[in-house]
C-alpha cells in the first residue's frame, strides 16, 4: 500500500503514502486549441466540461483503469503495481486516442510531472537524451527511483523536460507554467523570457546544478499514441526496457481486471438478481471510483477552541481517506466517511479498518475530531477561506457507528483474525473518547435529550443552518437557543450506545455503562415525550419556533439586501410543521416497534407524492412545507429542502428491509414501498449516468435529473448496495 493513486483531485496521479511523499501527475492539451489555462487538464474540475471521466476498474489495492473522453480525444489512464516483494515499483500507462476519424491528425501535449512538496524531501534530475526519457529521483525516505518514459507507439515525438525547485505553494501553480515554460523551450529567446517569469514566479535557483523538486517531461505527438512510465528502485529494476514492458504490462493488467470481475461477482451477485450487463458496468464503475477516489493527506487543520483566542493549527497528521467529489471536495468529510466505509468494508475490509484507524487518530485529547479534513496545500486550494476554521465544540454525525454495527452483524468472523481484532482493541479507547465527548457536549437541557451546537440566528438567513448535523439547511427552530431538542441526534446517540455494547463484548470489555444507556435511549415512550407530535403523530425537533418568516427585500442607504423578517413572534412547540428527512430518523436507526402508530404514519408519508414520494426516491422535505425548495438567504440555494440524497435513501431501504422482514402490521406495507422505491433509484440513477457520464451529488425531486457536483460517487455509490440489497 504504499503506492497508489493517492491523489483524487487530478485527472491521473501517484503518490507514496508517507509523510514526505513523491507525487506523480499528468497534464494534458490540445496545441492548437489552447488559448487559456483552462484548456489545460490537470486538477479535477467541474468548469472542465469533461464528457465523461472516472475509474471502469479499481480495487484499491493493486491497479486501476480510468476512462477520459475530452473533447474530440479520449484517454485511457491505467496503473499496475508491482509484487509485494518490489513495493516500490509500479508501471501506468496513457493511452490517447482520437474519438472520432478527421482529416487531419489531433496533436496533443502530454506532461509528466515528478515532484517532491519540499527541497528538504529529496532531488530530481530528468534526461531526454537516448530513446527514452526519464526522470531521476533521490527521496531522502525511499532511496533512489527512476521513472522512465517509454514510447509505446514508436511516434516521432517532440520532446521536452524542465527541472526546478519550488516550495508546495508553487506546485499548485504547475499548471500554469509548466505547459507555457514547455511548449517553447525549443525557441532560445522565448526560453529566457520564459525562465526568468518562473525564476521570478516559482523561486527557481538559477544554479545549473542546484537541487531541484520538480522535474517534468512533455511529448507532442498525433493521436493515437500509447505511453508506459514505469517507476523502479534505482537498484532493482522490475521490468528491464528489453523484457517487452508493454507485454508485462498487459498481463499483469489483464490478470487482475479478471480477478477484480470475479471478486465483485461473488461480493455483489447482481447478475443474479437480473441485471443488464450494462448495470453491472455501471455498479463496478461506481465501486471503483469510490475505492480509486481514496486519498492519503498529510498536513495539519486549523483549529478554533474555547481555549484559544484565535484559530490555531491542529498537530500534523496523516489521513487516509476516500472523498465524496474528486471535482469538489477532494478531501476529508466525517460524517461523509460512515458511509463510504459501508460500501468500502463490504469490498475490503482492512481498507475500511485502515480509514477509521487513520480518522481516530485525528482526535484530540477531549474526544473531539475535526469534521471536514483539510490536510495539506492541495486539499487547501479547494477550500474557501470561511470554512477553513473547524471549531471543537461542533459534532458531526457519529456515522462511523454505521460502519461498526454493519461490521459486527455481517463479518465478525473476519473480525477475530487478530491483526483486525488487534485494530479494533487499539480503536476502542479512542470510541469511547469519541462517545463520552458527545454526551457531555451535544446534550440538551432535558434529560435524553440532545442539541447540535454551531446554530446562530444571522439577519440573512430565513432559517439558521445546522451544519454540524450534516443536513445544513434542513429547516429546524427558527430561533435556535440552548432549549432545543434534536431527534436526529438523539437517535445516533441510542445508535452509539448500542454499538459500544456489542463491540465491548466482542473485544470482552466490560459493556455495563454502554448498554444502560442504550436502555435508556430506546425507551419509546421517552423518545414519544420529547419529540412525537400528537397533532402530526410525527417526530419533530423542538425548539422556539415560526414558521411565519420571509426574505424581505430591505432598502438601506448602502444599497438594498434580503433579510430575514419575522412576522409572528416564536413560541416553544415541536416544529412539527416540517416533515422530512430528521422526521425518518426513529424510522430510519429503527428505533421504533413493529406495531406503532407512528411506524404506520411514517411509511404513509414515505409512500404521499405530496410529501416524500417521488418516482426517482425519497425526497429531503415534504412538499407541504412552508420551506419546501426555498432560498436559505439571497445566495444560497436549497440544499436539503426537497432534493434526493442517496445516503438517505439508503437508510430508508435498510429500514424498510427491517420491517418488511419482522412480523407486525405494516409488514406487507414496508415490503410494497421498499420494491418500489429500490427500483426507482436504481433506474433514475442508472438513467441519469448514461444520460450525462456521472453519478450525482443529489437528484431533483421533479425530474431526477442529476444535481449539485460530479463526479459524486462519495455516499451516493451507496447504490451499489441498493442493488445488492446489502443493509
Amino acid at each position: 500500500m504504499l503506492w497508489g493513486s493517492y491523489r483524487p483531485g487530478v485527472y491521473f496521479g501517484m503518490k507514496s503514502r508517507e509523510e514526505h511523499p513523491l507525487l506523480t501527475g499528468l497534464m494534458w492539451y490540445l496545441p492548437s486549441q489552447l488559448r487559456s489555462l483552462s484548456d489545460i487538464r490537470h486538477f479535477c474540475e467541474i468548469g472542465d466540461n469533461l464528457r465523461k471521466y472516472g475509474w471502469t476498474h479499481h480495487d484499491g489495492r493493486n491497479f486501476g483503469v480510468q476512462e477520459i473522453i475530452d473533447g474530440s480525444i479520449s484517454l485511457q489512464t491505467s496503473f499496475v503495481k508491482s509484487t509485494q516483494e518490489n513495493p516500490f515499483s509500479w508501471t501506468a500507462k496513457i493511452d490517447v486516442k482520437q474519438r472520432k476519424p478527421a482529416q487531419t491528425k489531433t496533436s496533443v501535449s502530454l506532461i509528466w510531472y515528478v515532484a517532491f512538496e519540499s527541497i528538504d524531501d529529496g532531488f530530481l534530475n530528468v534526461s531526454t537524451a537516448g530513446h527514452h526519457p526519464q526522470i531521476d529521483a533521490m527521496s531522502f525516505s525511499l532511496g533512489g527511483m527512476e521513472i522512465k518514459f517509454l514510447n509505446n507507439s514508436k511516434l516521432d515525438l517532440v520532446v521536452e523536460s524542465i527541472r526546478f525547485c519550488c516550495t508546495d505553494h508553487y506546485i499548485l501553480q504547475m499548471q500554469v507554467y509548466l505547459p507555457m515554460y514547455l511548449q517553447h523551450a525549443h525557441l532560445p529567446t522565448v526560453s529566457i523570457k520564459l525562465k526568468k517569469q518562473l525564476w521570478k514566479r516559482l523561486h527557481i535557483r538559477r544554479m545549473a546544478k542546484a537541487p531541484c523538486n520538480l522535474a517534468a517531461i512533455m511529448v507532442t505527438f498525433e493521436a493515437p499514441g500509447s505511453f508506459l512510465i514505469t517507476m523502479d528502485n534505482a537498484s532493482k529494476s522490475s521490468v528491464t526496457i528489453g523484457s517487452s514492458p508493454q507485454q508485462h504490462f498487459q498481463r499483469n493488467l489483464n490478470y487482475h481486471k479478471e480477478k477484480f470481475t470475479e471478486k465483485f461477482d461473488s461480493i455483489f451477485n447482481l447478475e443474479a438478481k437480473g441485471f443488464t450487463a450494462g448495470e453491472v458496468t455501471f455498479a463496478k464503475s461506481i465501486l471503483s471510483n469510490l475505492v480509486g477516489g481514496i486519498g492519503y493527506f498529510y498536513g495539519s487543520s486549523k483549529v478554533q477552541s474555547e481555549y484559544n483566542e484565535n484559530p490555531i493549527n491542529y498537530w500534523k497528521a496523516p489521513l487516509y481517506t476516500a472523498v465524496p467529489s474528486r471535482s469538489f471536495f477532494p478531501r476529508g468529510f466525517l460524517w461523509d466517511e460512515g458511509f463510504h466505509s459501508l460500501l468500502v468494508s463490504t469490498w475490503d475490509v482492512d481498507i475500511a479498518l485502515d480509514i477509521m484507524m487513520h480518522w481516530f487518530d485525528l482526535m484530540n485529547i477531549d474526544g473531539w475530531i475535526p469534521r471536514e479534513q483539510i490536510l495539506g496545500s492541495e486539499a487547501l486550494a479547494k477550500v474557501p477561506a470561511e470554512f477553513v476554521v473547524q471549531r471543537s465544540s461542533n459534532a458531526n454525525p457519529p456515522t462511523f457507528f454505521l460502519t461498526l454495527r454493519y461490521l459486527l452483524n455481517n463479518y465478525e468472523e473476519q473480525l477475530r483474525v487478530p491483526k483486525r481484532q488487534e485494530n479494533l482493541k487499539k480503536m476502542f479507547p479512542r470510541l469511547q473518547a469519541w462517545f463520552s465527548w458527545f454526551n457531555k457536549t451535544q446534550k440538551g437541557e432535558v434529560a435524553g435529550s440532545y442539541r447540535w451546537r454551531g446554530r446562530s440566528i444571522t439577519p440573512e438567513e430565513i432559517n439558521p443552518k445546522t451544519l454540524t448535523s450534516g443536513l445544513d439547511d434542513y429547516p429546524r427552530a427558527s430561533h435556535p437557543d440552548n432549549l432545543e431538542r434534536h431527534v436526529d441526534l438523539l437517535c445516533w446517540m441510542q445508535l452509539a450506545s448500542h454499538v459500544m455494547s456489542d463491540l465491548a463484548k466482542f473485544l470482552g470489555r466490560d459493556d455495563t455503562k454502554y448498554f444502560e444507556t442504550y436502555k435508556y435511549l430506546s425507551n419509546v415512550e421517552r423518545l414519544n415525550a420529547l419529540h412525537l407530535s400528537p397533532r402530526t403523530n410525527t417526530y419533530a425537533d423542538y425548539g422556539l419556533h415560526t414558521d411565519k418568516v420571509r426574505l424581505t427585500l430591505i432598502e438601506r442607504e448602502t444599497g438594498s439586501k434580503w433579510l430575514r423578517d419575522v412576522i409572528q413572534n416564536p413560541k416553544y412547540q415541536l416544529v412539527d410543521n416540517v416533515f422530512g428527512y430528521i422526521s425518518l430518523f426513529p424510522f430510519l436507526l429503527k428505533l421504533l416497534p413493529t406495531d406503532s402508530m407512528p411506524l404506520k404514519t411514517t411509511l404513509d408519508n414515505l409512500r404521499d407524492p405530496e410529501v416524500l414520494w417521488t418516482d426517482f426516491g425519497v425526497r429531503s422535505l415534504s412538499k407541504k412545507s412552508t420551506l419546501y425548495m426555498e432560498r436559505n438567504t439571497e445566495h444560497d440555494p436549497p440544499y436539503w429542502r426537497g432534493q434526493i440524497w442517496i445516503n438517505i435513501n439508503y437508510l430508508v431501504l435498510s429500514a424498510l428491509n427491517h420491517y418488511r422482514n419482522k412480523t407486525g402490521p405494516h409488514k406487507a406495507l414496508a415490503q410494497e414501498i421498499y420494491s418500489e422505491l429500490r427500483k426507482n433509484i436504481i433506474t433514475n440513477m442508472y438513467r441519469q449516468y448514461q444520460r450525462t457520464g456521472y453519478v450525482w451529488e443529489n437528484y431533483r425531486d421533479d425530474t431526477g435529473e442529476g444535481k449539485g457536483c460530479y463526479p459524486f460517487t462519495g455516499w451516493s455509490a451507496l447504490v451499489v448496495m441498493i442493488m445488492a440489497e446489502i443493509y
